[in-house]
């Protein structure tokens, strides 16, 4: 059996509350948001910066439940810096598709509603 990288949890359009160069890498992320979508601390992330463009790799660090944090720390913080709107994405391997948890947040990092990934969905022309 192959193993395969599968999407597994999505945490989309939230806000960079903070950028601190100061601090050692990862990104800290708000413990209800986390629960939302099965992350865990520790965990490898994709973070892709709608604002920028930028993408980048870390792992997770648990912030204070319902304190809307996100929070790019360390060198991450030259890339995508507070204020910026990203999209954090964590995979997982498995031989088969997961269902993964996704999710939207408003501007202030708050639960919106779940996502549901459209296998067809197409970009506006």
């Amino acid at each position: 059996m192959q193993l395969r990288s599968f999407m597994s949890a999505k945490i989309h359009k939230a806000r960079v509350t903070e950028a601190n160069l100061n601090y050692v890498g990862s990104i800290t992320i708000d413990a209800q948001l986390l629960e939302l979508t099965g992350l865990l601390p520790n965990e490898k992330v994709l973070v892709v910066s709608n604002t920028s463009g930028a993408r980048l790799e870390t792992y997770v660090i648990e912030g204070e439940y319902g304190s809307g944090c996100i929070g790019v720390n360390g060198a991450a913080s030259h890339l995508i810096g507070e204020g910026e709107e990203v999209i954090i994405i964590a995979f997982t391997l498995a031989t088969e598709p997961v269902e993964p948890k996704a999710i939207l947040v408003d501007k202030n990092n708050k639960f919106v509603c779940n996502l549901v990934e459209e296998a067809e969905m197409t970009a506006p022309a």
